[in-house]
């Protein structure tokens, strides 16, 4: 674990490489549903600050047990703000459910049609077996779910089924309507093809008049068919993630249109007619290639949200008051320099993002955003609020990280309904005791900044669950925040804290605490009282030793010591029955404990530069364990691995890197669980057979080993994608065929290899036999102990000589297949005993024979 900060995240275990964070707007029924109904309640409900379980949470990021930290001085931005406040916004959508309810559908619960009552009559036609597991025949309406079915065309015989109104096909390999009668679908009011390979859409479509809901998104289509625009009653239209360039131009017939998605196209310009629209609600033109606001977005009547994020647009148009309904504005990842005067006319809005822009200014106009109760300012060139910003007397979240702030307005603490404050790399010096007005206050994060102290006055603000400050200069511990009964994350990385205070004790809610990279000399006993924290990070400290009340800390989950004095490894630890990740790397630990096998639920071991003597064999009792780091870069290098390795059967990560391991174990195949094996710079020289039972290995390192030869059965290992056999001594493929890393490329090299080697050995046969004396075999057979039977003597032998020493030599290669050894290395053992026997003339023929081969381009 470094010094490097991370985004802000909810607690995620320190291992983590997985990276999360999409904003989408997903269609659970036809009509409103995330983003679409009531923005504000979904970007307050995001507000909330709850644990999750386990609480494995980042910290900064180093090697298998590494992820990132909870937020930090350099420039990252503050995605987990952004993530959390924009988890209902206009993104990649997605109707899979239910049907429309009544309150958003055209008709009334209480107006069943002929159609549906005579469907409970009807017999239901005969459905192909293999697509009868996705229909669902409900009273009241036919819905066929056939998501994710491997369809590579579509399923004309489903839609001889009569009333069909809801048709899901998503995550098929469906390329085309060819074929389709339109007819069949007629009746449909719902389909979706999200995540198929559509190019395009057929003319046909407009046959459609029912359609309320289409849904194509992430597909291929890069035209979007004129007929398109005659389904009149079409409400949510779904087109994000493909290849569009133009939208319609004629939109008269689509004035039903309540939901329009478009994000992540190729859109540089938006018609002139989109006005057309009057009913449109929720419009997503994200990631695409729009240099300017259209102007034709600003009148749209209804509007209610607009997401323009991640384009190139400079300025605002003067235009964009007209937008009298809009309550959510998204326009982060763009080129504002500065905001229309205008655009502070939009008294609705409730939710602003503007992250990762060139902004300098805010105007005091802000005033009029009553309403507003999210504002992300993140990235920008900001020094300064407008103190009029307390008169956004809704305000619930604003983040202001990665700006150039040195402090923030008196007035801020006004904002009685402020619950999340981020200000993550500033410049700011202090917070104000006024913090204390904030008693709705639940998420502060200051990291990245020049404070030196919180003040006491904290304690007052009760329902706080989450503080970081990161990478300031705080030096003690801030006693007023083990007064917050509510506080369960607390993250103090990067600061000059020497000393725990006792009232950390009272902090009985806390999970989650980082106090790594700091200057504690001792493993305070005053954290052993939190008996319900689940992470604990002090890496980067000068710790020694571990004190017996450790044994307190039941739940404890996931501990970090890294790049501590340890010179032993604490015994007192292997009570930690409930402890599922350890990170000791960087100590000086040369022995392990057998105590250590009592961690019986432990996943991930970093025990990485260290000082062992030799691998702590203790750990293979570990039947739990699904990752270890032994990688020694900066410690005492290994020299072997035992075979008791193969009794972890549930390992999936193993580090052996950067030592000076010469082989790998016999059994290694035994560990059927391993995915990913990295054993770069080591002395290994060959793979064991077993290596090749490896069936879930997906990446292997072998770089900087002493490898000459691959066996030619490693194509076995079906599973593999990623390997690395650079910096090897490798003729056996030669390293140009390995630099492609090709496990494909590989293989076919060996397999003709093998078959090549086959034959020479075939005809190395033949010149011993054709060529050698009655008495070189004799010596022969001593020398190779080759099979030889009384039959094979002279003096009762009718058959040849020849054929003798022939029969005899394939007999010898039969039985040297159990070892198993290759042909080329069988003709080798042969080549040293013909030596040794001074049969001269035999290997002057094999070396002519060895010329001649290697003339031969392979």
């Amino acid at each position: 674990m470094s010094g490097k900060e991370g985004s802000s995240e909810e607690p995620e275990d320190r291992t983590g490489q997985l990276r999360k964070g999409s904003r989408s707007l997903s269609v659970e029924e036809p009509g409103f549903s995330k983003g679409t109904a009531d923005v504000s309640q979904e970007a307050s409900d995001a507000l909330e600050e709850k644990p999750s379980s386990p609480i494995y949470a980042p910290a900064p990021g180093r090697g298998t047990l590494d992820s990132a930290s909870s937020s930090g001085s350099k420039p990252k931005g503050d995605e987990e703000t952004n993530r959390q406040v924009s988890e209902a916004s206009p993104g990649d959508a997605s109707p899979r459910s239910k049907p429309e309810t009544a309150q958003n559908s055209s008709s009334s619960v209480n107006e069943t049609t002929d159609s549906q009552v005579s469907a409970d009559l009807l017999p239901c036609p005969q459905i192909p077996e293999e697509n009868q597991q996705g229909l669902d025949l409900e009273s009241d309406n036919f819905t066929v779910h056939l998501e994710a079915k491997g369809l590579q065309e579509f399923p004309q015989d489903i839609l001889k089924i009569k009333y069909v109104k809801y048709l899901y096909l998503d995550k098929n390999q469906i390329r085309t309507f060819q074929g389709t009668d339109p007819g069949d679908l007629r009746g449909l009011e719902i389909l979706s093809l999200q995540e198929n390979e559509l190019s395009s859409l057929p003319p046909e479509i407009q046959l459609l008049h029912n359609l309320r809901i289409l849904n194509v998104s992430h597909n291929q289509i890069a035209h979007i068919p004129k007929e398109l625009s005659q389904l009149g009653n079409i409400r949510q239209l779904f087109l994000n993630n493909n290849y569009i360039e133009t939208f319609l131009s004629d939109l008269e017939s689509l004035g039903n249109l309540e939901i329009l998605s478009l994000g992540r196209n190729k859109m540089r310009h938006i018609p002139d007619t989109l006005p057309s629209l009057k009913n449109l609600k929720v419009l997503s033109l994200e990631y695409n290639q729009l240099t300017i606001f259209p102007k034709s977005l600003c009148f749209l009547p209804k509007l209610i949200s607009l997401n323009l994020t991640g384009n190139l647009i400079e300025s605002l148009p003067k235009e964009i008051r007209e937008l009298k309904h809009l309550e959510k504005l998204f326009l982060d990842h763009n080129k504002l320099t500065f905001l229309a005067v205008e655009m502070f006319q939009l008294f609705k809005i409730k939710e602003l993002q503007l992250a990762d822009n060139k902004l300098e200014l805010i105007s005091h106009k802000i005033e009029n955003f009553k309403e507003l109760r999210v504002l992300i300012l993140d990235k920008n060139l900001l020094k300064n609020i407008p103190e009029k910003i307390s008169s956004c007397g809704m305000l619930e979240c604003l983040s202001l990280s990665d700006n150039k702030l040195s402090d923030l307005p008196k007035t801020i603490y006004k904002l009685k309904n402020l619950r999340k404050l981020h200000v993550n790399r500033n410049n700011i010096v202090k917070i104000v005791e006024d913090i204390s007005h904030l008693n709705k206050m639940c998420s502060l994060e200051f990291s990245g900044n020049l404070i030196t102290d919180v003040p006491i006055e904290i304690k007052n603000c009760r329902k706080i669950t989450k503080v970081e400050l990161n990478y300031n200069k705080i030096i003690y511990f801030p006693e007023g925040l083990c007064a917050l009964e509510s506080l369960y994350y607390l993250s103090f990385s990067g600061n000059y804290i020497s000393e725990i205070p006792v009232d950390i004790s009272f902090s009985n809610q806390l999970l989650h605490l980082a106090l790594n990279q700091n200057k504690l000399l001792i493993f305070s006993e005053h954290l052993c009282s939190l008996i319900n924290l689940r992470y604990l990070d002090l890496g980067k400290n000068q710790i020694r030793k571990v004190p017996p009340s450790v044994s307190k800390m039941v739940s404890l989950q996931v501990l970090i010591l890294y790049s501590n004095k340890f010179e032993t490894f604490p015994v007192e630890l292997c009570t930690l029955e409930n402890l599922q990740v350890l990170d000791f790397s960087e100590n000086q630990l040369q022995t392990v404990p057998s105590e250590i096998c009592n961690l019986k639920g432990i996943q991930k071991l970093n025990f990485s530069s260290n000082q062992f003597i030799y691998f702590p064999v203790e750990l293979c009792q570990l039947q739990s364990l699904e990752e270890l780091n032994m990688s020694q870069i900066n410690g005492r290098k290994l020299t072997r691995i035992p075979e008791e390795l193969s009794n972890m059967t549930q390992l999936k990560n193993l580090d052996i890197s950067n030592n000076a391991i010469r082989e790998i174990p016999k059994k290694m195949g035994e560990l059927r669980s391993l995915v990913n094996l990295y054993a770069q710079n080591n002395q290994i020289s060959y793979l064991p057979p077993s290596f090749l039972s490896l069936n879930n290995l997906q990446q292997l390192n072998l770089s900087g080993n002493n490898l000459t030869a691959l066996p030619g059965a490693i194509c076995n290992l079906s599973s593999l994608r990623e390997i690395n056999f650079d910096d090897n001594p490798l003729l056996r493929p030669p390293m140009e065929i390995c630099k492609g890393k090709q496990l494909h490329t590989i293989a076919c090299y060996l397999q003709r290899a093998d078959e090549r080697d086959e034959k020479i050995l075939e005809k190395t046969f033949k010149i011993v036999a054709n060529n050698i004396t009655e008495t070189n075999f004799v010596f022969l057979c001593q020398k190779m102990n080759l099979p030889i039977s009384d039959t094979d003597m002279p003096t009762k032998s009718t058959v040849s000589l020849n054929e003798r020493v022939y029969q005899a030599l394939v007999k010898w290669k039969m039985e040297s297949n159990n070892l198993p050894l290759t042909a080329a290395a069988l003709k080798d053992q042969l080549v040293r005993a013909l030596t040794m026997i001074g049969a001269y003339e035999i290997m002057d023929k094999i070396t002519a024979l060895n010329l001649f081969t290697r003339a031969i381009k392979f």
